[in-house]
């Protein structure tokens, strides 16, 4: 008889049950506690919590103890002197508390007396003219002051310069060297003549040339510088003949300048005398 195949059941016997028809209705193994357990658990759990509660609590609080030495707040207004110093007008402007305003804002008046004068108390409080300064005059009187001079300083004695002063007009003409011939030495004297003349003559300016031994080897007559200035022509033919002959101290080469002659001019004597009437 194979083992794989069983032969089925009579009729009328009960054939074997499944695996798993066997377990018993009541719950599984493994599944845990149900919901009903879990309720039941959390409700005990709470109730022991508040039995604990009641019975450790204190049913009477203690009195509050009393408070010392704990720091105050207080909020401080516009009079605080701190608060005071963070205001940037607090020197530049005119305050309530600092000492000039006590002055400004104050008016002041004067209180009329409680009194009545019977009388004007200008009639009271007006003196005698004639007394007037007669305790002054008793005074000045009966004290005699010595007298003493306040001049400390001796008077200054006055003195007057005496100044040099050059005449207005030259005694006789001169001579003028300029130039680098200025700085040789003048051999030839100087005599110039005046000129007869009711004018001013223009000084006669003569470029002269002189060589190493002091002659002059060249003379050049210059125009004046003024033009509308009084020319002589016996005056500037006569400045070069002297300019010619002129002499100078010896050099090393040839040296140029200016000789300028400075005429001075005399009235004209007159040549015609007067007619008689």
């Amino acid at each position: 008889m194979n083992g794989a195949h069983a032969d089925p059941p009579a009729s009328g016997l009960p054939g074997p049950k499944p695996p798993g028809e066997n377990r018993p209705a009541g719950p599984e193994r493994g599944e845990g506690w149900s919901r009903r357990r879990w309720l039941l658990l959390i409700a005990l759990v709470f109730a022991a919590q508040l039995a604990v509660i009641f019975e450790l609590g204190e049913k009477q609080f203690p009195p509050p103890r009393a408070v010392e030495n704990v720091p105050h707040l207080t909020l401080a207004d516009n009079s605080s002197e701190l608060l005071a110093l963070d205001d940037p007008t607090l020197f530049v402007l005119p305050h309530t508390n600092d000492f000039t305003s006590v002055v400004w804002l104050k008016t002041y008046t004067n209180r009329a007396p409680d009194f009545r004068w019977p009388e004007p108390p200008g009639e009271l409080l007006s003196p005698a003219g004639e007394n007037l300064g007669a305790v002054f005059a008793r005074f000045m009187q009966t004290n005699v002051f010595a007298q003493f001079s306040s001049d400390f300083k001796p008077p200054a004695k006055l003195s007057e310069p005496v100044l040099p002063l050059p005449p207005m007009f030259a005694d006789a003409s001169t001579l003028q060297i300029t130039g680098d011939l200025a700085q040789r030495k003048l051999l030839t004297p100087e005599n110039l003549p005046s000129w007869p003349s009711s004018d001013a003559i223009a000084p006669s300016k003569v470029q002269v040339l002189a060589d190493a031994a002091g002659a002059v080897v060249s003379a050049v007559l210059f125009p004046p510088e003024n033009r509308d200035a009084v020319q002589s022509d016996p005056a500037n033919r006569r400045a070069l003949e002297l300019a010619r002959a002129t002499r100078f101290a010896p050099s090393s080469g040839l040296t140029i300048g200016q000789l300028i002659f400075n005429w001075r001019t005399v009235p004209p004597t007159a040549t015609n005398s007067p007619a008689n009437p």
